[in-house]
């Protein structure tokens, strides 16, 4: 195990949210799966403190080790942006190329019922998290924000082993929260033809492509968003997440041991160098 000021070498990197938030990895995983090489690893950062990270080996394919933290790093006196760029800047200086995340969204186009998982392949940003970026030396082109390559393996783990349905396309709008969104809102965000809402691709999204690393998520619909077929129950989002959080960690894993760990996407050459130099013209 590695001092907790060190940070390791990892080919992948998996931000978890709120679909996995009840499960500690040492408690249900099996023995077979994973090796856990550390555990609470906060390491210091232009941004402030890390949150902590679990670091393990996937069994199976033991050069595959991944970092991993839960809930984005959100965390009580910490902003979402410091946050993000936290997670992010710890990913970069272990060398991850490859960075999955999960969570639960509402659902704002009427087709989708909770626990469908969505994979989307776009994002409309509403959040006012703007500028959250590391030191700013790249152009980062967001044509293909959400990898093709990773959306592939996940959908098709995915399929194997559904919550319900599986959806390998959808427009992810992202909203600042922590609360949800009222009917206007979401009537706007249905008007733009967005199908799932949630809180934590941007700036997600941004920073890996900041980092070069490859990006993509899979999501259950946990809700219905405001307004949309029927009013939304506390109690369903928490069976939801406490009953199928064990059955999307496993097509998580399955993701993990999957996925090409080549970059033969094109995502890595969609960040350029910044025409924004140190010297302003007045």
């Amino acid at each position: 195990m590695l001092p907790s000021r060190q940070i390791p070498k990892v080919n992948l990197g998996l931000i978890g949210g709120s679909g996995t938030y009840s499960l500690r990895l040492t408690e249900t995983t099996a023995e077979d799966q994973i090796e856990i090489l550390g555990e609470q690893l906060v390491y210091d950062t232009p941004y402030g403190q890390s949150p902590p990270f679990q670091w393990f080996r996937l069994k199976n394919k033991p050069e595959r080790m991944v970092l991993t933290c839960r809930m984005h790093g959100w965390r009580a006196g910490v902003t979402r942006a410091q946050a993000s760029q936290q997670v992010f800047w710890v990913f970069r200086e272990a060398g991850v190329k490859k960075v999955l995340a999960e969570g639960g969204v509402g659902a704002a186009n009427h087709l989708l019922k909770p626990r469908d998982l969505v994979i989307p392949h776009d994002y409309i940003d509403f959040s006012l998290r703007r500028d959250v970026g590391l030191e700013g030396h790249y152009l980062l082109v967001m044509r293909q924000a959400l990898c093709p390559s990773l959306r592939e393996t996940l959908v098709r783990v995915a399929e194997v082993n559904p919550l319900k349905r599986v959806f390998d396309r959808g427009i992810y709008v992202v909203t600042d929260g922590r609360h949800f969104e009222s009917p206007a809102e979401v009537n706007v965000i249905r008007q733009w033809q967005g199908d799932i809402i949630g809180q934590s691709l941007c700036p997600e999204v941004y920073l890996a492509r900041e980092i070069g690393a490859c990006y993509a998520g899979l999501y259950v619909v946990v809700n219905y968003a405001e307004g949309v077929v029927r009013d939304w129950e506390h109690q369903e989002l928490r069976d939801i997440f406490y009953e199928d959080a064990p059955k999307i960690w496993q097509i998580i894993l399955k993701a993990l041991e999957e996925i090409s760990l080549d970059q033969d996407c094109g995502c890595a050459d969609l960040r350029k160098p910044t025409l924004l130099k140190d010297t302003y013209l007045i």
